[in-house]
């Protein structure tokens, strides 16, 4: 951070400016008396606010809500002719009644498809859990004799789930790419229409994408985090490209569990917000990427209430990717970007207006 003063023209002292140098120096009173002042803020004005988890230097900052956010990736300044670049998929809305409608719920692993899912979402999640120092399953036993012993070895801070989200989201994004790409790809290849299922998958992945820039602008890794989070997306890209090419409705499968852990995730986020073991975020505001993306209203703009939007985020993808798993892979049109005979009555949307968090079954839709 640049703390340097600069004064409005340079100037070269001469001999009776350098005399009157010396003497303030040695011993004028109310030289030393007034500089002192503007000493002291220039020093507040120079010092950064700590980071939760960063070895890189800071350089931008943004007054946003009364809290100072680092600008990790700085918006373009306003070009000759563009003002403003809008996202490509603008949110849809949602009400404050709905994301609180959002609950924690599984779908029984019913086919072998269904079970090779599954397991490989509970060794994802064993890795992320290991890689982020979560162990909730073990503070749950221990709570159990001592609550204390449990919050203090176990216990979750705000900078714990800040790197667990971080690096959740920074892999969140990888299968939605992955399979719409194969898709695109699959329909030149045949030349052949895709049915509407390129766009969804497309539009979840910069969906989860949202989330990591939204969290980036509250703390930024260092190059630890940054290396775990290369690796992780080079080995779960590579995996999710073969294993789309093998079998598509078992990928999609997997996502729909791998959302339902999201929003597990996410509630107890929230639930730790309201029993006030996360001080730090109670009065935590939003940051402005999260308020345009989002639309989020005046007064409703906590950290809470970002997690709010993130889960309800997490629970349609869990929706859409069991709902696609149910689908023929290369047959059915996308049943979310879909047209209805009876509109009035309830179907798969963009929004969270109609949740189904198993998923819609084929036989309903189609």
């Amino acid at each position: 951070m640049n703390c340097s003063r600069t004064n409005g023209a340079s100037t070269i002292l001469t001999k009776q400016s350098a005399a009157s140098v010396l003497k303030a120096i040695n011993g004028n009173v109310a030289a030393t008396s007034a500089s002192r002042p503007a000493f002291i803020l220039l020093q507040r004005q120079c010092v950064e606010p700590r980071r939760q988890f960063s070895t890189t230097r800071k350089t931008h900052f943004n007054r946003s809500n009364n809290l100072l956010w680092k600008e990790v990736f700085p918006a373009k300044e306003e070009s000759e002719h563009i003002h403003k670049t809008p996202a490509a998929w603008p949110h849809p809305m949602y009400t404050d009644e709905q994301m609180h409608a959002v609950v924690v719920a599984h779908r029984e692993a019913k086919t072998f498809s269904d079970k090779v899912a599954m397991t490989m979402v509970r060794i994802l999640r064993w890795v992320l859990d290991l890689a982020t120092g979560y162990k909730h399953s073990h503070a749950v036993k221990l709570n159990e004799k001592d609550p204390q012993a449990a919050m203090n070895k176990y216990g979750m801070t705000e900078r714990k789930y800040m790197i667990r989200n971080i690096f959740l989201e920074s892999v969140a994004g990888v299968p939605g790419m992955v399979g719409g790409m194969l898709r695109h790809l699959h329909s030149m290849r045949r030349m052949k229409r895709d049915n509407g299922w390129i766009e969804t998958l497309l539009e979840e992945s910069y969906n989860e994408r949202m989330h990591l820039l939204t969290f980036l602008k509250m703390a930024e890794p260092g190059w630890f985090m940054r290396v775990m989070v290369l690796g992780a997306q080079g080995v779960f890209f590579n995996a999710m490209f073969v294993s789309y090419l093998i079998s598509p409705k078992t990928c999609h499968r997997f996502v729909g569990y791998l959302e339902e852990e999201a929003v597990l995730t996410y509630t107890r986020e929230i639930e730790d917000i309201d029993a006030g073991k996360l001080p730090k975020w109670e009065k935590l505001q939003a940051p402005d990427i999260a308020v345009q993306y989002w639309n989020m209203p005046e007064g409703h703009r906590t950290m809470r209430d970002l997690l709010l939007y993130i889960r309800a985020d997490e629970s349609k993808h869990r929706e859409v990717n069991h709902t696609l798993g149910n689908l023929d892979q290369h047959n059915d049109p996308n049943p979310y970007v879909s047209n209805y005979k009876e509109p009035g009555k309830p179907h798969p949307t963009k929004g969270i207006e109609y949740p189904r968090p198993s998923g819609w079954e084929r036989e309903e839709i189609i």
